[in-house]
């Protein structure tokens, strides 16, 4: 099916192949003739699945094709995000699809200063896409009128209702016409979601591309055994071995981020971070310098990363396994697109031996293992529970808040680099014996190292 069987018009079909693009997306192929349709929708689908190009081409169309109401420029698109790095994205998307149409767009989100935005909004803005908190605080000073509202979209929902934003979202409900549009996307679909959806979804058409908690086929999976005091030290060896070529690193704290971009650095690894704590132009910067191959390792948290969508990206690295499951295939996700592999490479070391077990029971199998030679973990070392303090988080295990610590489940790793499988001791971890590789790995496929352009 191409582009031109889903009945888009002939100028957004010129932007998408400008774009590159032949070929609609499963969610593509779903979602958009639901919207042109005037339905609405609740889609099932992940960052990387073209998901953004689902809501935007055809609601570029429809805005076209009806006329405003009044003859005046008012906000008549408002799409609702978790980060600002993904309201960035998606205006970007407006812009590149809708660059043949006399339609203006604007992003509110904080970070950055309220007036440029108040002047944007002021222009005559017809789409906006914001995060909750900042479009509450420009509804509170009376800089933005969502009467006209047409189309609602909530962006990866789960997301912003995992980040607290549950009743902001109401409240916005609350300001919009009762007729509308409404589209909703969202990787998962908790019960809370479930309740959300069944409040302001009208009928909707219903599309479920991924699987739920599936990593792609494309992404090549490795855990690298080492002990926790020598993980910077190994990752640093992956880099200069050109193991890892450019990488976006995960770890779980803002301080643990920069304490690794610091030690890295002493390194003489070039490396920028991207964290809440950042202002938005160091964001927007660390990102640039990614995506043009200035620096080799890109180091977020989780929540910084949401939205970050970079196409062709070699490998993810978790320099710290994440404290939820489903977030190991969050994370992963973002490598293996577009029909290009990508490796998901995990640096374990003892303490995160109930976390692998999560992961590896979400996945239903064993990771395949591979040490490193010279950095065999020292089977002295005793499993430490992880804690996060809030606020002071260093990316370093710490002790148990309350209670004894709870005792890891052991099972046995073996070395990947001996044919006899030679066992190098007892190790946490999700399954009996995880399946050993060799380190030699084939070539990748297709791969190439194209940062720059974003995935519609």
């Amino acid at each position: 099916m191409s582009f031109a069987q889903l009945g888009l018009s002939p100028d957004l079909l010129r932007a998408v192949a400008d774009s590159g693009y032949t070929q609609p997306t499963p969610v593509q192929r779903e979602a958009i003739p639901a919207v042109l349709a005037g339905r609405d929708l609740l889609a099932g689908a992940q960052t990387g699945t073209g998901k953004t190009a689902a809501f935007v081409l055809p609601i570029l169309q429809r805005l076209n094709a009806s006329s405003r109401p009044d003859g005046r420029r008012r906000v008549r698109v408002l799409v609702l995000v978790p980060t600002r790095e993904l309201a960035m994205q998606v205006e970007e998307s407006v812009r590149t699809y809708g660059r043949h149409r006399p339609i203006r767009s604007a992003t509110v989100f904080g970070g950055v200063g309220f007036h440029p935005q108040v002047r944007a909004l002021s222009a005559g803005a017809e789409i906006v896409v914001a995060t909750p908190g900042r479009l509450l605080d420009h509804l509170g000073q009376g800089t933005v009128d969502l009467g006209g509202v047409e189309v609602l979209v909530l962006d990866e929902a789960d997301r912003m209702l995992d980040m607290g934003f549950i009743r902001d979202i109401r409240r916005i409900l609350a300001r919009l016409p009762a007729e509308r549009q409404n589209l909703m996307f969202s990787a998962t679909f908790s019960n809370e979601i479930r309740r959300l959806a069944d409040g302001f979804l009208d009928r909707p058409a219903q599309v479920q591309i991924a699987e739920r908690n599936r990593p792609s086929e494309l992404v090549e999976q490795v855990i690298h055994p080492v002990d926790r005091e020598r993980k910077r030290e190994l990752l640093s060896h992956l880099v200069r071995s050109r193991k890892i070529d450019q990488a976006l690193v995960f770890t779980r704290t803002k301080h643990g981020a920069n304490r690794l971009a610091e030690q890295l650095d002493r390194d003489g690894i070039d490396v920028a971070v991207i964290h809440g704590n950042k202002s938005q132009p160091q964001r927007t910067r660390a990102l640039a310098d990614f995506k043009a191959g200035r620096v080799t390792l890109l180091i977020a948290t989780e929540v910084a990363a949401r939205g970050l969508d970079i196409e062709s990206l070699p490998h993810v690295v978790n320099y710290e396994l994440p404290m939820v499951a489903s977030d190991y295939v969050h994370r992963i996700g973002r490598t293996g697109r577009a029909g290009v592999d990508g490796i998901a490479v995990s640096l374990v070391c003892v303490d995160e031996g109930p976390l692998l077990r999560d992961i590896e029971r979400l996945l239903g199998h064993a990771i395949p293992v591979e040490i490193v030679p010279g950095f065999e973990p020292d089977r002295s070392i005793r499993p430490q529970s992880i804690r996060l303090r809030t606020g002071q988080g260093n990316g370093r295990p710490q002790g148990r808040a309350h209670g004894r610590p709870r005792p890891a489940p052991q099972t046995h790793l073996r070395h990947a680099s001996s044919g006899h499988g030679a066992s190098i001791g007892r190790w946490p971890g999700g399954s009996e014996g995880p399946a050993p590789r060799s380190p030699q790995r084939p070539p990748r496929r297709n791969a190439r190292r194209n940062f720059g352009r974003v995935r519609p």
